[in-house]
């Protein structure tokens, strides 16, 4: 396994027991292929890293937004901790560089490779959680993971891009938005969709995914950003 003192500094945190940071690193399918592997696979630490880390958030945001009802805090919540924000931050880290995956699953790309990042952001947590409690957690939650929190709630990000992107089409140009496939590749088991957003016969924007709803959402968001800056 390569030194992970590199990634413990750009985790901001030391381990005392370093097999736990090695343990939240290995993938299931890697003790297929070394079953020498004197560590279990990370997914009991997955387990205790995704309860640390709606507590924190949900601590955090109940605090913080004493106006904002359950139904507002949960999906504040939900845009802050789903799988593609979790894989993005994991990338940030330089996780996957670390991570111990069997020579198919480091093959896979897309959803399934996020899922897998975002999986061991969860269980690094939990083994930050396990070596040096919640407070080093908390630490290590806020400047990852609620720094984000202001943007979302800014920005409205945490609403169903599909719906702000209506709402806010029809607002200023009294149109409907309509979604196009423009693109598809890729086996039929694995397939990526590229769908275009229009207004009218403009497309505003475009987005992929491996499924069309996928791709309308990324679309939508896309639109929203391009609605923002012009």
């Amino acid at each position: 396994m390569s030194d992970l003192s590199q990634l413990q500094k750009k985790l901001g945190v030391d381990f005392k027991n370093e097999d736990l940071l090695k343990e939240s690193l290995t993938h299931r399918s890697y003790l297929n292929e070394n079953p020498s592997w004197n560590l279990p696979h990370n997914e009991r630490l997955e387990f205790l890293g995704d309860a640390v880390l709606e507590l924190i958030t949900t601590d955090y945001l109940y605090r913080n937004y004493p106006s904002y009802d359950e139904g507002r805090l949960t999906s504040i919540r939900a845009a802050l901790v789903n799988y593609q924000s979790l894989s993005k931050l994991a990338k940030v880290l330089d996780v996957e560089d670390h991570l111990l995956m069997s020579k198919g699953e480091s093959k896979d790309t897309g959803k399934a490779r996020e899922v897998i990042l975002a999986n061991a952001f969860e269980s690094i947590l939990g083994a930050i959680y396990l070596d040096g409690g919640y407070k080093i957690a908390e630490k290590f939650v806020s400047q990852n993971v609620l720094s984000e929190v202001e943007s979302i709630v800014k920005m409205n990000l945490d609403k169903d891009a599909k719906s702000l992107f209506q709402e806010m089409s029809q607002e200023k140009f009294k149109i409907t938005p309509l979604y196009k496939v423009i693109d598809e590749y890729g086996p039929d088991h694995h397939k990526t969709f590229v769908v275009g957003v229009y207004l009218g016969d403009n497309m505003i924007a475009q987005g992929s995914g491996l499924s069309k709803q996928e791709a309308e959402l990324d679309a939508a968001r896309k639109g929203l950003h391009v609605f923002k800056t012009s």
